[in-house]
């Protein structure tokens, strides 16, 4: 924060010349944008320092979607993913789903993309991948995990993939759990 401050007080300065001396008033050019610019990240910067907000972001969980919509007695049903977004809402999580492309079939008997899965379930379009047809999710969501250095909640133990994304085989990489009459369990620990 004390950089965009810095810049705010250099560039009121700016603007001060500019206007008191005509020689330098193309410094408006400069000094103007520059003070606006540096006032929006000295109060984004105070608004994510607000009561109620660490300031950090949130640890990242990817979900695999398919496996879990069949949570509920071996049922394709949203109710275990809505229930399963909530609790990791609740505990201060940012997840990401992946689905594999049948999985509006299994659910509603017909396709659905990223943006009918994602109003479904409330969630930004952006955190909601149905994966192309004939391709298994698999990939996709251990590449996620990766690249966002997240853990995965599943049942599934990706055996046939644990050569290519080892950190399968690491404890508690791969979150368990279960849905039944309607109570979410989840096997989920903090990380070692």
């Amino acid at each position: 924060m004390i950089a965009p401050l810095l810049i705010f007080f250099v560039s009121v300065a700016g603007i001060a010349v500019a206007l008191l001396r005509p020689e330098y008033s193309d410094f408006l050019l400069l000094a103007g944008p520059s003070a606006a610019a540096s006032l929006v990240l000295c109060l984004a910067a105070l608004w994510r320092r607000r009561p109620g907000r660490s300031g950090k972001s949130r640890p990242v969980i990817v979900i695999d979607g398919s496996n879990v919509m069949h949570w509920d007695d071996g049922t394709p049903s949203l109710k275990p993913v809505k229930a399963l977004l909530d609790h990791l809402a609740r505990s201060g999580y940012s997840a990401g789903i992946v689905f594999d492309a049948n999985a509006g079939y299994k659910l509603f008997g017909r396709h659905m993309n990223d943006q009918a899965l994602a109003r479904m379930l409330s969630l930004k379009t952006d955190h909601v991948l149905v994966v192309p047809r004939g391709t298994p999710a698999d990939p996709f969501i251990l590449d996620a995990a990766r690249k966002m250095n997240a853990r995965v909640v599943t049942n599934d133990r990706f055996r046939d993939w644990a050569d290519g994304y080892p950190e399968v085989r690491s404890r508690d990489y791969l979150i368990r759990g279960s849905f039944r009459s309607g109570q979410l369990t989840l096997e989920l620990t903090q990380p070692a």
